[in-house]
């Protein structure tokens, strides 16, 4: 293969590619179109290509490695910080070529097809949940102005307001009562596309062999078991199961000078859709009448918020054993550092 390594900035219209020739040193830029950056690609050797994980980076990895090019994936906050000088295309490509000769950075996988598309039935569901949330909360507002005051919460609001629809209606003048009708006719809909989509998670479920095995861990539900299924993989793209859930941000921050280093609250890196699904179920771990030992333990020193973040970091930790190593959810494992494994397996 090709040593080169190319450098690309992907944007809409307009890529940026920078590469240094192995042989002389000497540094390139081009600027190129769409249709010409296809045709650019596909003329060189197999390589190393390198991009930031943004919109169409996995599109484009999957393209690239079709051709026979090595495709890695870089954050987009490691690249950001080694740009030189003003922001632009160039610089942002020159910057993506100096990340990628660090080893320390960690790479992004490229995702499968059905791993995109399974996510996307999760982006779409939790932007209709925030409408359908936005528009309960604007029926209240509005109403409020008429002095109509709908009680806390989105089910018990509409349903009170069902129920009192005539005594409100007297309150209302016309053109605001086919507001309110405009707005629960659009709540109706919502409610029925997000029914459809919930629909389609499960089926994805029924469908992974790991959101399978994952739906059985206590914690896991639809959603954060196929979510996880979908952005887990095969586990590949990442070392261990710690490295997993520091990528979720369930680790502690800390700062560190003069020797001196205190831990801080969570880092919240990385997808914000997963830790809130498995913060949630967490929680409802934590709250059962019941907690495991482990838990109870915790709850006597430490507060609730912090032992349910600690549990969510093993639910991540959990989702990344059964996806490397196939194995089926057992509460009673006890796992083992890879040195005492070995010297147990010497001793047999």
């Amino acid at each position: 293969m090709n040593a080169t390594t190319y450098a690309v900035d992907i944007a809409k219209s307009v890529f940026h590619v920078h590469w240094v020739e192995p042989e002389t040193g000497e540094i390139h830029n081009r600027k190129l179109s769409r249709a010409k950056f296809s045709a650019f690609i596909a003329q060189r050797q197999p390589g190393r290509i390198v991009m930031e994980a943004c919109g169409s980076a996995h599109y484009w990895g999957r393209t690239f490695m079709a051709l026979g090019h090595q495709v890695e994936l870089l954050p987009a906050f490691e690249v950001h910080k080694r740009v030189i000088g003003n922001k632009d295309d160039c610089a942002d490509a020159a910057a993506i070529w100096l990340t990628a000769q660090s080893a320390t950075v960690r790479r992004v996988p490229v995702k499968t097809v059905q791993q995109q598309a399974d996510l996307t039935v999760h982006r779409v569901r939790s932007q209709l949940v925030r409408e359908r949330t936005a528009r309960v909360n604007a029926l209240r507002g509005l109403l409020y102005e008429f002095g109509v005051v709908m009680p806390k919460g989105r089910r018990l609001g509409l349903r009170w307001l069902a129920d009192n629809r005539a005594q409100i209606e007297q309150r209302l003048p016309e053109r605001m009562q086919r507001l309110v009708q405009l707005q629960l006719d659009t709540l109706r809909q919502l409610d029925e596309h997000i029914e459809v989509l919930e629909a389609e998670v499960k089926e994805m479920v029924s469908t992974s062999e790991l959101a399978r095995r994952l739906i059985k861990v206590p914690g896991l539900g639809c959603l954060s078991a196929s979510a996880g299924a979908s952005i887990v993989g095969d586990a590949s793209g990442w070392r261990n199961a710690r490295q997993f859930a520091c990528c979720l941000g369930l680790e502690p921050s800390h700062v560190g000078t003069g020797g001196k280093v205190r831990m801080g609250p969570i880092s919240k890196r990385g997808d914000a859709y997963l830790r809130t699904l498995l913060i949630h179920g967490a929680r409802n771990l934590v709250r059962t009448a019941a907690p495991s030992q482990w838990i109870a333990r915790m709850l006597e020193r430490r507060p609730f918020n912090v032992v349910a973040t600690a549990v969510a970091h093993k639910l991540a930790r959990i989702m990344w054993a059964m996806a490397a190593h196939g194995r089926e959810y057992d509460p009673n494992w006890l796992s083992q550092a890879p040195h005492a494994k070995a010297a147990s397996t010497a001793a047999a």
